[in-house]
């Protein structure tokens, strides 16, 4: 083993900084990003801004000191915009702030209520656009807060959705501001101009609820997705341009298809196009694909670019010169930089997965942070002339890691190819098995190609486990018929495909085939659930937020309208785990939080009554039981806060221990279990 490495323990795994989010200056010689680090307290994650060296000679350079700073953009006159908490609360509304470079501490320019959500600026113009919640409307937003500061939560619908992931929609509608004035440094506040007046809608948080918009470089228009109900009860996604000069205003639509949603709207540099994705509704007989757009908005005609280029783009960016766009997309376990033009798409990039594309003004270089199960996020240099990509100084060294990594592959009963991630202990060898741990990704629609500080193999290798990362059928990254051979099919290709990969794994000389475990996520939760009734090859199984009685599921969630289109009531009973408790043997860990409203809690806890009264190994007389429920009353679909995130990995490693490698570990000292009741029944 690496002697010293942060994935040792939960607590020295939280103390590693984290980077996110990129922002280059329009000059092109400022490059700036968001560090996060564990509060004094080690109850939060604080943020701070740096700034890199475009040119990679100086080292990074903190910003930002204090109240938590985040989401970094520029203004078109070099200073740096961002949010800071109105207080010392977490859920604190938002102010937006400005850093001049030229000299002086960072200044409040912009406050509302309700706060500021996002902000993006005009490339060549003063113009700052920001969304925000209003209740009522803006002209009586402040009234309404204070009738519901006196401890009013009820919230009217009229329509759907009620919820997302974790939170209530409603009663705030989200609005488009302009915002005018406030651009001296130490002046007054700037004023907000509401830019959507047509914000209301049936559907919680408006029409314009988690909107993606672009300013144009002159700072004339908007173009921003707004959503729109549809007969089905289907909310879509549409492009519309909203006017910002002389007070004009109003939503003109430019792109409305019934079966599809548009999103990530980039106004080209000259401003005479607009790159966005088309996602395609799914169907229960066909997947959802997802293709770059391109309108020209003078003649108003769209068209796909990439020619027949078969993945799927994840995020869309112009060349200076607008003649092509720079797009990542999953591919083979990787997620890299594509050029896409209308007739194709090149690759650019090899390893690594790639987010937060900046193009520099001179038009040859692109910076981005890169990622993989080698390193997390980190500030690069992409060379557009001869592809080279220069990692530049970050804020904080990428970590040690405690093992290393193999690319794996099988071929399957249909002739498909599935590949894998291998992350393997130091010392693994035939000397010395490794046991393994099957982790499956959630989704479905993704791909294990890039760091997660959520789901992070290396704190499993660093405990002396071998961990598999499969991408089964469904999986992004290997062409839509790679995606559309497990569509409504779960607890098929998704399962052979997973176990056939596992049985090429075991079989190698150097992982111990006695000591095998399985866990997963959200859809792998799922895959986790449905695994423990269809075989006993594990010896434990660790199923977080996992779908349980997809019968219960689907008007449940909060996007059941979604659901209704994946599969038909005859598919969801086919392939719902539930429907195989009886056959459950393997000792199971459920993990899950009661906010979370994308897999509700009622999912694990039918799942906990039903594992310890019908299944195979039921709780005995005396209640006792090999199973175990880990319940977060305030944590949503992921565990975020990072006591619980201690908790969860400590939790989970006891489990495992305990059933895996037959050696009790106890459970984190937080849960008050007493000695000998850590993870296993007590006659174990």
């Amino acid at each position: 083993m690496v002697a010293a490495h942060p994935f040792a323990d939960p607590d020295t795994y939280l103390d590693t900084p984290r980077t996110a989010g990129l922002a280059l200056s329009p000059d092109g010689t400022r490059l700036v990003t968001v560090q996060s680090t564990l509060s004094e307290d080690r109850t939060r994650f604080e943020t701070a801004l740096w700034s890199i060296d475009p040119a990679g000679r100086e080292p990074a350079r903190r910003l930002t000191y204090g109240a938590p700073a985040s989401d970094p953009v520029f203004a078109a006159d070099g200073r740096l915009l961002f949010r800071r908490a109105a207080d010392t609360a977490d859920s604190s509304p938002k102010v937006l702030w400005a850093l001049d470079f030229r000299g002086g501490e960072p200044q409040r320019i912009a406050h509302r209520a309700g706060g500021v959500d996002t902000v993006r600026c005009a490339a060549r113009s003063d113009r700052i656009v920001v969304t925000g919640p209003v209740l009522g409307d803006p002209d009586r937003d402040e009234q309404v807060r204070a009738l519901r500061d006196k401890g009013v939560t009820a919230i009217l619908h009229a329509g759907y959705p009620m919820r997302h992931w974790d939170a209530d929609l409603g009663p705030a509608v989200t609005h488009l501001f302009d915002v005018v004035g406030g651009g001296g440094i130490g002046g007054p506040d700037g004023a907000f101009t509401s830019v959507t007046p047509d914000a209301a809608g049936p559907s919680g948080g408006g029409v314009y609820r988690d909107t993606e918009y672009d300013v144009s470089t002159d700072g004339a228009v908007v173009v921003a997705t707004r959503r729109v109900s549809g007969a089905d009860g289907v909310t879509r996604h549409v492009l519309v341009r909203i006017g910002l000069r002389d007070g004009a205003g109003g939503a003109e639509t430019l792109v409305d298809e019934p079966h599809a949603d548009q999103s990530s709207p980039r106004i080209s540099p000259d401003g005479a196009r607009v790159a966005y994705l088309r996602t395609e509704h799914p169907e229960p007989d066909a997947a959802p694909r997802v293709t770059a757009q391109v309108l020209d908005l003078a003649t108003g005609r769209s068209h796909r670019w990439g020619g027949d280029w078969d993945r799927w783009p994840t995020a869309l960016a112009w060349t200076a010169d607008s003649s092509a766009l720079l797009a990542t997309a999953d591919d083979h376990g990787h997620a890299p930089v594509f050029r896409v033009d209308r007739a194709s798409a090149t690759r650019l990039t090899d390893e690594g997965a790639f987010t937060d594309l900046q193009v520099a003004p001179g038009g040859d270089v692109v910076f981005a942070l890169r990622a993989s199960y080698l390193a997390p996020p980190h500030p690069v240099r992409l060379s557009l002339t001869d592809g080279t990509v220069t990692a530049l100084p970050a804020p904080a060294p990428l970590p040690t890691l405690p093992g290393f990594l193999e690319d794996v592959d099988v071929l399957v009963a249909d002739g498909t190819r599935v590949r894998a991630w291998l992350a393997l202990p130091e010392g693994t060898s035939p000397e010395w098995q490794a046991p393994l741990v099957l982790w499956v990704h959630g989704g479905p629609l993704g791909s294990w190609n890039t760091w997660s500080w959520r789901w992070n193999p290396w704190m499993l290798v660093a405990a002396g486990y071998a961990v598999l990362m499969p991408d089964p059928a469904l999986s992004t990254g290997y062409g839509q018929q790679f995606v559309q051979r497990g569509w409504g099919r779960w607890g098929a290709e998704v399962y052979t495909d997973l176990t056939t990969i596992t049985d090429a794994v075991i079989d190698r000389p150097d992982i111990d085939s006695t000591r095998t475990a399985m866990m997963g996520g959200s859809f792998g939760g799922y895959m986790a659930n449905w695994m423990a009734g269809h075989t006993d090859r594990f010896r434990a199984i660790v199923s977080h937020a996992g779908l349980w009685a997809l019968d219960q599921f689907g008007p449940t969630t909060d996007e059941a309208s979604y659901w209704a289109h994946e599969m038909t009531p005859e598919m969801a009973f086919e392939n719902s785990p539930h429907l195989s408790v009886a056959e459950i043997i393997t000792p199971m860990l459920i993990t899950h939080g009661d906010k979370d409203f994308r897999v509700p809690i009622g999912e694990s806890l039918r799942l906990w009554w039903e594992l310890l009264s019908e299944s195979a190994s039921p709780a005995d007389e005396n209640g006792e039981t090999v199973h175990r429920f880990l319940y977060f009353p305030d944590e949503n679909h992921w565990i975020l806060k990072p006591p619980h995130i201690a908790v969860w990995y400590g939790a989970v490693l006891a489990f495992l221990s305990t059933h895996v490698l037959g050696r009790e570990l106890p459970m984190p000292a937080a849960l008050g279990v007493r000695p000998g009741r850590t993870g296993a029944s007590d006659e174990n």
